[in-house]
């Protein structure tokens, strides 16, 4: 893995970030609103959990490339 795949990484996760505010502006800002009244727990929690599951899928990803 060099510099380009980390760019491109990136390059998807903005791209990905951007969907729900392109294709559906209220429920975007709805969900923002619940986050801002989550606790900070829990929003580490998810945090986590989100982290462990895109781990997860980029190993089994790589796995099927191998």
């Amino acid at each position: 893995m060099d510099y380009r795949d980390l760019l491109a990484a990136i390059c998807l996760v903005l791209v990905f970030e951007g969907l729900l505010p392109l294709l559906a502006p209220r429920a975007w800002k709805q969900t923002i609103a619940r986050l801002l009244d989550a606790s900070e727990n829990g929003l580490r929690v998810g945090g986590g959990v989100m982290v462990l599951l895109g781990l997860l899928a980029l190993q089994w990803v790589r796995s099927l490339a191998a």
